[in-house]
């Protein structure tokens, strides 16, 4: 029996042998396994419906009941207990499109959607920007998140990681045109709320107005709750608003996002801090049933080293960014030393840099290759004089009368990997050295600001001071009371607190409407299956992805106008057109095999199919010996390749990449369209040996046959 790790694809291998093999041999009995072959198959196929499920519980139950035979019995209880047991899995499968193994072929995931955080239909956004139809592409995102705009800037990308044109070239710039969407959307005013549910009447509290909060408060309004979001700063958008500077993350795009989020009726009540203008027992006096708690990590850990706590002029990259973000622009220093390698360090730096901050030394204690900002952010640090000093370990702060006179340090060379796989920097002795500043502004990590939540007694925290709660519903130790976003994973990305954000509104609604959690992780939802964009293939490989152009250098370091200053609108629909519509094809390979070992043709030159070992691809070499007979069409599990005749000739494509066209040629009997010449030689050299009337003619196989049986008939002997 063949394995799948599917339970959907298990139930349908063994019902299908179990109706092969001709064991149930009562009519009735044989039709219902049919009938629930064929309804399991549809779940398969992503053409299953909200009945589907119930209906073959009841097929499923029909087999054991019917009693007509121990195979029809046994085929009911094996039938009922997958169902039974994999619920998840089944209604998964009919709610998202999606089958996480890939087993049921046509709902095997593209890499870019498994990759989001937010489970974004990518592939469908992407086609949808190349086609032009920006506002639809925003539509389609906001059913996942609620942030594109903001995401189409700030966003960490994971999806470009795993994005299969990278094994070509470079991967799809997903999160820019992400951006250029949203942008044009909202310039032209098709940037639009979804419609929302009827008014339910409970009403949710949620604490913490960052991107997790009020992801969970979109989704829960658009649901019918009564959502108020209660916010300790002045400003909604949490780090989105003060941890990230403006030259990446200008304000009025959060707050044209956030207004959307606030027309759906949720109410935002800023400089509101829990346990000091209001407690949850008041609260639950208010009416709210429910609450979700997305306060952040707005702390920061120290640096422990003497004279930290000593000087004024040494301030916390987090704190710094939040004064900076709500107005003060004062500068820290004139020389200051930032101490970090992540990307809140480079923000810090670059930061002091448009305050005016003459010297400005990122001091960071491994090296470049080990720093876990981006690349690209790095880069642009050091365009705008932020000077990287790596290998240097800070070990005391020096000062003379109440002032910062340097930072002492040590150099360091890299040990055995930590328990991350990091090497740790080992400092060496007798390497100390001064670096002279006046000011010091470490950015080694954040923490969790728990003491707001310290009266909720019954509140599990981890070893790392942050919430306890399940990644899959995001409950808490306490009743009614959920967490998502920094507070639980600690310091991560703007994207990764949405996903949370996302979950927790799904899990607070099952709560209140006493509807079982899930078990299993949520799977990400194929939102369209659209048709594919088509292009030449000799395009699809020059086209190449475009530079971001970039503020230049000099009005960086003054301003905090934005840096990246977005795509053309040519070049995003140009770029849209290099994705390889993963969503459909699977990359399983099979067109190569078939090509290459079947038909000896060898014309697919595909490497990029491999995951773990990717080869030479070039789109364009199919046209060179591809025959046009279109095994690999008739062979793909997807009709990711396809072959059409159109007009006189035959295309041949993958996803809508024109990999060969060929002239048609006609019947030289009845005048119909035959195959290519090409493909014709392919035959006649096959059948070089055989005796073929129409060897040197073009004939379709009705007259080849009729000129057959009129040569037999000559042959034959009289009488």
């Amino acid at each position: 029996m063949t394995i799948a790790t599917c339970e959907v694809a298990g139930a349908i291998i063994e019902l299908a042998e179990i109706i092969t093999s001709g064991k149930l041999t009562v009519p009735r009995c044989r039709r219902r396994a049919e009938e629930l072959l064929e309804l399991l198959e549809d779940v398969s196929c992503g053409r299953g419906g909200p009945d589907h499920y119930q209906a073959m519980q009841a097929l499923a139950a029909e087999l054991m009941e019917d009693g007509a035979s121990s195979a029809c019995l046994e085929t009911g209880q094996r039938m009922h207990q997958h169902l039974l047991q994999h619920r998840e899995v089944f209604t998964s499968h009919i709610e998202t499109c999606i089958c996480p193994s890939g087993d049921c072929v046509k709902l095997a995931p593209a890499p870019c959607q498994m990759a989001c955080p937010a489970g974004i239909d990518v592939p469908s956004y992407v086609t949808l920007i190349g086609m032009g139809r920006d506002a639809e592409a925003i539509d389609l995102i906001r059913q996942d998140n609620p942030f594109p705009w903001v995401c189409g800037l700030v966003c960490t990308n994971p999806c470009e990681l795993m994005c299969v044109r990278g094994r070509l070239d470079e991967s799809i710039s997903i999160k820019y045109l992400k951006g250029f969407a949203a942008e044009r959307a909202m310039s032209e005013g098709t940037y639009r709320n979804p419609t929302k549910a009827p008014d339910n009447g409970h009403k949710i509290c949620i604490i913490g107005a960052g991107p997790a909060g009020l992801t969970a408060a979109y989704f829960l309004a658009l649901k019918g709750y009564r959502v108020t979001v209660i916010e300790a700063l002045p400003v909604a958008g949490g780090m989105m608003m003060v941890g990230i500077p403006r030259y990446r993350l200008p304000r009025e795009v959060i707050d044209r996002e956030v207004q959307m989020i606030s027309d759906l009726g949720v109410e935002i009540r800023l400089n509101t801090r829990l346990g000091t203008d209001v407690t949850i027992e008041q609260l639950k006096e208010d009416g709210f049933e429910a609450f979700l708690v997305t306060i952040g990590a707005h702390g920061s850990y120290k640096l422990m080293i003497p004279g930290e706590d000593e000087f004024p002029q040494v301030n916390n990259a987090v704190g710094l960014l939040r004064r900076v973000a709500l107005g003060d622009r004062r500068s820290p220093g004139k020389r200051v030393a930032v101490v970090g390698g992540g990307n809140v360090a480079i923000d810090a730096a670059r930061t002091c840099i448009r305050l005016g901050c003459e010297e400005v030394t990122l001091v960071y204690r491994r090296s470049r290759s080990e720093m876990p900002a981006h690349v690209e952010e790095i880069h642009q640090a050091e365009e705008e004089g932020v000077s990287l000093r790596f290998l240097t370990v800070p070990k005391e702060v020096m000062g003379a009368d109440g002032e910062v006179t340097g930072l002492l340090c040590l150099r360091a060379e890299l040990g055995q990997p930590d328990e991350r796989g990091r090497r740790r920097p080992v400092p060496i002795a007798g390497s100390d050295h001064l670096i002279a500043v006046d000011a010091v502004i470490p950015a080694i990590g954040q923490t969790v600001e728990s003491d707001a939540l310290m009266p909720l007694k019954e509140m599990r925290w981890s070893k790392r001071v942050t919430i306890v709660a399940s990644n899959i519903t995001m409950a808490t130790s306490i009743a009614g009371v959920f967490a998502a976003g920094d507070a639980v994973s600690g310091p991560a990305t703007v994207v990764e607190a949405i996903g949370g954000g996302k979950r927790a509104a799904e899990a607070i609604d099952r709560c209140l409407r006493n509807i079982p959690q899930p078990e299993m992780p949520r799977v990400p939802v194929r939102r369209r299956r659209l048709e594919c964009l088509e292009v030449p293939a000799s395009t699809k490989m020059i086209l190449k992805r475009p530079q971001m152009p970039l503020l230049n250098t000099d009005r960086r370091r003054i301003t905090f106008q934005q840096v990246e200053l977005g795509y053309p609108e040519n070049a995003v629909r140009e770029e849209a057109r290099r994705c390889l519509r993963c969503d459909i094809c699977r990359r399983c390979g099979r067109c190569v095999e078939i090509c290459r070992d079947q038909m000896g043709v060898n014309a697919l030159h595909l490497g990029y199919l491999n995951f773990d070992h990717p080869g030479a691809s070039d789109l364009r070499l199919t046209s060179e010996r591809c025959i046009a007979c279109g095994a690999c069409a008739a062979n793909c599990p997807n009709e990711a390749m396809v072959m059409r005749d159109q007009e006189g000739e035959r295309f041949l494509s993958l996803c809508g990449t024109t990999l060969n066209r060929l002239e048609l040629e006609c019947c030289e009997q009845c005048g119909a369209e035959v195959g290519p010449a090409r493909y014709h030689d392919f035959i006649s050299q096959r059948l070089s040996k055989a005796d073929m009337p129409s060897q040197d003619r073009t004939l379709c196989a009705t007259c080849t046959r009729r000129l057959m049986a009129a040569r037999c008939a000559e042959n034959l002997p009289p009488g």
